[in-house]
């Protein structure tokens, strides 16, 4: 089993010690990071922090914080390559935890994008309205 230390305390074994440590994960690992890492690790378990760091436009610290917390969540495990010749040195694989989590994220996803889509499809028709007004007002 891997060892954390916690972020806050020097000599603590575990990676969230206290309460409100644990609650900082959730902060760094929005809903949206969270289905995008899963989604990518579901389709390509090798791909690196430094690689998931630039394709999501966030810093590989973030990436590396979320991935530990995925860990201890039991949503993703990590393997350890280093013999390989690739060199890739680490592959992440879902758990049965966490394909279950990325099915129910991906639904929960899709339902926010599409009342996203929604909210922006009635402000382009409010618009539009509010466009030919001040046409026809123009025109008078």
């Amino acid at each position: 089993m891997v060892q954390y230390q916690c972020s806050v305390h020097e000599r603590c074994a575990q990676r969230f010690c206290h309460p409100v440590h644990s609650r900082l994960w959730i902060f760094m690992l929005s809903e949206e990071y969270r289905y995008k890492i899963l989604k990518r690790l579901g389709s390509q378990p090798e791909t690196s922090q430094r690689e998931l760091a630039r394709d999501l436009g966030i810093s590989l610290g973030k990436v590396n914080f979320c991935l530990n917390a995925l860990i201890e969540k039991g949503l993703i495990k990590v393997n350890n390559f280093q013999a390989n010749p690739n060199k890739r040195g680490y592959i992440y694989l879902l758990t049965p935890k966490g394909i279950e989590e990325k099915t129910l994220i991906t639904m929960l996803f899709l339902k926010s994008k599409v009342r996203e889509y929604e909210s922006l499809s009635h402000e382009i028709e409010d618009l539009r309205s509010e466009v030919e007004r001040l046409r026809l007002s123009d025109n008078y």
